[in-house]
């Protein structure tokens, strides 16, 4: 099941998006009454998905990344792989949809694109072992952990260069039932394709990262991990389209701005 958050004649609502594939002309969008944190009642109104404005698909009170999670990843950045899961936040309001601009901050030269499998969490958790992890799923989405890498350097910690503003697009819908554990991540700048990994290609998997945090704090409905990027991350300019593409959810695309 694929679960949209969208806005038509300025009202916002969930829905779930029906039909085949994944062509906006071949789907339609049947709304939600609620939101998908409970069990789901359709209200019987429908619109072609071509004639809704698509939002991000949740909204997170916290967005957890996971760092240095692909080897070669962290062979073109430097370093040794971590024994444990690295963690650190983006905040709420760094969240965008899809087709939203990213905005590269005035200060900073050097912003770089992530492509990574969002997990969204279903239900408020605290330590979850790895044996329930798949029970506090609601499903998964495209994510994309944009970092000023100057920033992150010079501070020596991570918050600010990967905190701004527009800086963790997510969407176009949560799936509910894929299978993540083989599938492909990519990211492609202006439709050249820059990363190409695969989730079994990660160091920490899904149930150990649900375990490592929520032995660290509690999860609510709607936030949301991502789980770290393949190697191929590089450079963002005005005018670039960036996507991400998890194999069986996506694409997300978001242009990109400078800010005024």
């Amino acid at each position: 099941m694929r679960i949209a958050r969208f806005a038509v004649n300025g009202e916002v609502s969930f829905g779930v998006v029906e039909g085949p594939g994944a062509d906006p002309a071949d789907l339609v969008v049947a709304t939600v009454a609620g939101h998908p944190f409970a069990p789901l009642v359709l209200t019987g109104e429908r619109h072609p998905l071509t004639s809704v404005r698509l939002l991000a698909p949740v909204l997170p009170s916290k967005v957890v990344g996971i760092g240095k999670n692909y080897a070669d990843h962290i062979a073109e950045m430097g370093g040794g792989a971590p024994v444990d899961p690295v963690v650190f936040l983006k905040p709420s309001t760094s969240v965008i949809g899809p087709g939203d601009p990213i905005v590269l901050p005035l200060n900073s030269n050097h912003v770089d694109h992530e492509a990574e499998l969002a997990i969204v969490i279903g239900r408020l958790c605290r330590d979850v072992s790895r044996e329930q992890a798949h029970e506090v799923i609601l499903g998964y989405t495209c994510g994309n952990d944009v970092t000023a890498r100057d920033h992150q350097k010079h501070d020596g910690q991570w918050a600010r260069g990967k905190g701004h503003d527009t800086f963790c697009p997510l969407g176009p819908w949560v799936e509910t039932e894929l299978d993540v554990s083989d599938v492909a991540v990519q990211g492609a700048v202006d439709g050249e394709v820059r990363q190409d990994g695969r989730t079994s290609q990660l160091i920490h998997d899904i149930p150990a990262i649900i375990e490592w945090v929520t032995a660290c704090m509690t999860l609510l409905p709607g936030d949301v991990i991502l789980t770290g990027t393949p190697a191929g991350v590089g450079p963002l300019a005005p005018g670039n389209a960036v996507t991400v593409l998890v194999e069986g959810i996506g694409p997300l695309t978001n242009p990109v701005v400078a800010r005024a």
